[in-house]
């Protein structure tokens, strides 16, 4: 008997601490904080470009993207040629695609030069509050000059190549910049030959240089942008000039469309950091816009 009253007060204290340890559980577990994952930051940018650069944005997983860049001629003209409209122009045709997270690469053609482009856009990193500040992204590409055989000694002088590291930061909900450092390489460059029969360059084939972009949204959709770009490295002869943009770009869920003024007149990355002769100070100011278009698939 007396073991019965001993093995029932053993049960009862067990299931007793059973129900309180069951019900402290459901305490802690009502009252302790819900951990959820902290997302990275969006739309630092309203698209994959910021007027002649390319943005820190990388579209997502699955996303087709076709862009249209268009250059008219300079302003400076006046109206033989209506500013520039009814100039010669520069237009680029591109589509990109992202195959995985962070990636997406693309392929274009560009009147000037008859310039092929491949490029690959990767992002670093992401800018997420608490964790990390800034969203750093590197875009490369390698261009081909399809130019007439004539124009060129051998078939590797085709060839150019573009590497950028940009860093941005997404400081206000309205307010985003990055800056982007840049260094170009080109297998030809302008030359001659002297009277030996030597061959004397009259450029470096590299190129170092970076930009500073900025965005400030006035509305939901529509926002102002402004640009510098500054060539650093010296070269013997026909340094480039920088470039000052400033322009308005209004976006939805699959469209960008961009307008701005600014003294590059390429579209192709290292052909503006190398070769622009457009001067700010002589007013040789380039209007052009960029128009993208996705699809998810």
């Amino acid at each position: 008997m007396k073991n019965y009253k001993k093995f029932a007060f053993l049960f009862v204290a067990l299931f007793s601490l059973l129900l309180t340890g069951g019900y402290a559980f459901a305490q802690d577990s009502a009252v302790a904080p819900v951990i959820r994952k902290v997302k990275p930051v969006k739309n630092t940018f309203g698209g994959v470009f910021i007027m002649d650069n390319q943005s820190v944005m990388v579209t997502i997983k699955g996303t087709l993207e076709m862009a249209i860049q268009h250059r008219f001629g300079s302003v400076d003209n006046g109206k033989k040629d209506l500013y520039g409209l009814f100039a010669p122009s520069n237009i680029r045709i591109g589509m990109s695609y992202a195959p995985i997270n962070r990636l997406m690469v693309g392929a274009g053609v560009t009147k000037e030069r008859m310039q092929v482009d491949m490029f690959a856009k990767y992002a670093l990193l992401e800018q997420t509050p608490g964790i990390m500040p800034l969203s750093v992204t590197y875009f490369g590409n390698v261009v081909v000059d399809a130019r007439d055989k004539s124009n060129f000694r051998n078939s590797v002088d085709r060839f150019s190549y573009f590497n950028q590291l940009i860093i941005a930061r997404k400081i206000t909900e309205n307010f985003s910049v990055q800056v982007a450092p840049s260094f170009t390489w080109f297998n030809n460059v302008e030359a001659y030959v002297n009277s030996k029969g030597d061959i004397l360059e009259k450029m470096h084939n590299y190129h170092f240089a970076f930009s500073v972009a900025g965005r400030y949204k006035i509305s939901e959709k529509s926002a102002i942008t402004a640009g510098y770009d500054q060539p650093l490295t010296q070269h013997p002869t026909n340094n480039p000039h920088p470039n000052i943009a400033l322009g308005f770009e209004t976006t939805t869920s699959s469209h960008a469309f961009q307008v701005f003024a600014g003294n590059y007149y390429g579209i192709v990355p290292q052909s503006n950091n190398m070769f622009n002769q457009n001067d700010y100070t002589k007013g040789q100011f380039v209007i052009g816009f960029n128009i993208t278009h996705l699809w998810n698939f």
